[in-house]
């Protein structure tokens, strides 16, 4: 079977999230530049040529994992990334960073009961009373 005969079976358009997994799953037996094509990632060339995107393919396969390549919006103000790592500093405070407590919708005020274990640390967020809130 050769690639015009197959371009009837082909999606006209990307295949992205549950179904692309879904597609991947049902073409084990392919190679990537294979799945590519039949999940809708392939172009036709001026020569009516099929022309396989696997860069995007790729993107979508990670992004319909849950893997995504921008993280976009999880930058502080100063350009970093989170790390989810920090370290003791030399007054002996650890700071967790605004890119955390934006990410987890913080404001100024909430409060944290602190249970420490023999290698961790929990912070569990008080909830506040109506009391607390309408004085």
């Amino acid at each position: 079977m050769n690639m015009a005969d197959n371009l009837m079976e082909l999606p006209t358009t990307p295949l992205t999230g549950k179904v692309l997994l879904k597609r991947i799953e049902d073409l084990t037996h392919l190679s990537r530049r294979e799945k590519a094509k039949h999940c809708g990632y392939y172009s036709r060339t001026k020569n009516n040529k099929v022309r396989v995107n696997l860069a995007d393919f790729m993107d979508a396969l990670l992004l319909a994992k849950g893997i995504p390549l921008d993280p976009g919006t999880s930058r502080d103000g100063r350009g970093r990334e989170p790390t989810f790592r920090v370290s003791v500093h030399k007054n002996g405070q650890i700071v967790i960073g605004a890119a955390y407590t934006v990410k987890m919708g913080l404001k100024p005020g909430d409060e944290f009961e602190i249970k420490t274990g023999y290698k961790h640390i929990h912070l569990n967020q008080v909830e506040r009373s109506s009391e607390l809130l309408s004085a």
